[in-house]
Formats: C-alpha cells, structure tokens, sequence
C-alpha cells in the first residue's frame, strides 16, 4: 500500500489563490502571444520569433496541466511536471532542427518585425514572470512554471539583439544563434525539470 500511496504523494497540497491566479494569468497571455508570435515569424521568416511562438504555445499548455494538478498531490504534480519537462527537451529539439533548415536555405528575416514583437513579448513575459517569482521556490511542477517564464523573458531580450544583428549586417546569422541559445536554453530546462520530479517520484514511489 505505501508504494503506491504516502503522505507526501497522496495527500491534496494548499493551493495559494496567488498562485491559481497567476497561472490563468500567465495561461490567458501566453495564448495571446503565440498566435501574435506564429504570426509574426511565418511573415518575417524568423526562426527565433517561430521557437518563441511555440514556447509560448508549450508555456500555455504547460500552465493548463499545472491548473489540473495543483490540487492533487505530490505523485501527480511530479508526473505532470515530468510531462513538462519533456515537452521542453522536445522544444529544444525542434528549434534545432528548424534553424538547420533556415542555414540551408539561407533564410534573411525581416528584423523591423523581429525587434517589435521581441519586446511586444518581453513585456508579456515579464509580468508572467513577476506573477510567478513569488513561486520559484516549489516542487519540481511550481520550478518547472518558473523555468518557462524566466527563459521567455531571456529569449525575448535575445531576439530584440538578434534584431538589431540582421539590421546591422543583414545577415540571417544573428537570428540563428539566438535560436540555438533558446533551444540550449530549454534543453537545460527540460533536464532540470525532469530530473527533480524523478527525484520525487522515487521518493515517494
């Protein structure tokens, strides 16, 4: 019996409003922004702008499963963190696997679209961000809601540089290694992420 239910894996958490609050919050603006973003990037044939969009579409979701297991506890919570965490290993992934694409085909973007949406973006991650700083401190599922936030605002910021890179030597450059820093980025995360919710799913299995 105590395999497959304990204390700390069975029993319903205290669910600060706060944070039930900021998740739909930050839920309601990430799905905003990846629509703005997806977008944006298919037009300006940026690649950073299309892996920001989809993180943002990842984020959106991640705070969806977040809202579903908030209440329930510590097993449930560590296997939707690990979900979550894989779904930025598969992020990092593709991001890497788009910008091969655009080096092959020598893709320009249109860095007057980039710098705009880039800080449009920033300023909707960094009120995530400050929603959710208060919770960074959690298990593996609350850290998982604070990674996402806190590397969308280092993107953003990196892709209003990576803007100002192609304006500079118009050269599609700029923006692809932003990209294989978002993609480094979310690889770490998803690592990070999947490691702890392994950490307590063994302690409670």
């Amino acid at each position: 019996m105590s395999s497959r239910c304990c204390d700390s894996g069975c029993s319903a958490p205290v669910v600060s409003p706060g944070f039930r609050k900021a998740l739909w919050i930050a839920l309601a603006i990430n799905l905003v922004m990846f629509v703005v973003e997806i977008i944006s990037g298919l037009r300006s044939g940026s690649v950073s702008l299309l892996a920001d969009a989809i993180d943002f579409a990842g984020d959106a979701a991640n705070y969806a499963i977040t809202l579903v297991v908030l209440s329930m506890g510590l097993v449930w919570r560590s296997r939707a963190a690990m979900v979550k965490g894989i779904s930025m290993l598969a992020f990092g992934v593709f991001v890497l696997g788009r910008a091969g694409w655009s080096i092959y085909a020598d893709v320009v973007p249109e860095p007057l679209t980039m710098g705009v949406i880039g800080a449009l973006a920033l300023v909707a991650n960094l009120i995530v961000a400050l929603l959710l700083y208060a919770f960074r401190e959690g298990d593996s599922n609350m850290r998982s809601v604070w990674l996402c936030s806190r590397n969308d605002a280092i993107g953003n910021i990196a892709v209003m540089v990576a803007a100002a890179g192609v304006l500079g030597t118009g050269s599609g450059w700029p923006d692809l290694i932003v990209a294989l820093i978002m993609a480094g980025l979310a690889l770490s995360a998803g690592y990070s992420v999947v490691r702890q919710a392994r950490q307590e799913l063994r302690k409670v299995g």
